[in-house]
């Protein structure tokens, strides 16, 4: 009993260290190198009642090469403005990053009037691969 006891820890332990490889040198794919944030119609006529809206947090982050497209979509009846942008009902605006950097943008979508969007550089094979996988799985 004892030797089927190691021989199935020593198995286990195989196969943890191999999806652990895979996990850290497979390359990353995703569906689409988009970050959808959408702004839920009635959110400006809740403002302006006094409600606490929060629909965009405070800080976005994305990664270089993999989700690197802020798109942002307006169901609301009115205007919002991101940046220099203005996004009109209906209409998304889609911004792609091309450096890695954090940025500032004003919001009238967002609770405080400001945004950051934080874009982190591509992870290299390996331990960055396996950290940026670990953080993607635990957000959810």
């Amino acid at each position: 009993m004892r030797r089927f006891a190691r021989w199935a820890a020593g198995l286990f332990t195989l196969g943890l260290l191999a999806g652990l490889g895979w996990a850290a040198f497979a390359p990353i794919a995703l569906e689409s190198r988009d970050e959808l944030f959408e702004i839920p119609k009635g959110t400006w006529a809740r403002r302006m009642a006094g409600d606490k809206v929060e629909i965009l947090p405070d800080r976005i982050e994305l990664t270089l090469a993999l989700n690197d497209t802020l798109l942002l979509r307006n169901h609301d009846e009115v205007p919002q403005q991101f940046g220099p942008v203005l996004i009109m009902p209906g209409q998304s605006f889609r911004l792609p990053f091309e450096v890695a950097s954090t940025y500032s943008f004003a919001c009238t979508a967002h609770a405080s009037g400001q945004m950051s969007v934080v874009v982190a550089p591509t992870p290299a094979p390996g331990w960055q691969t396996l950290q940026w996988r670990w953080r993607r799985w635990a957000q959810g």
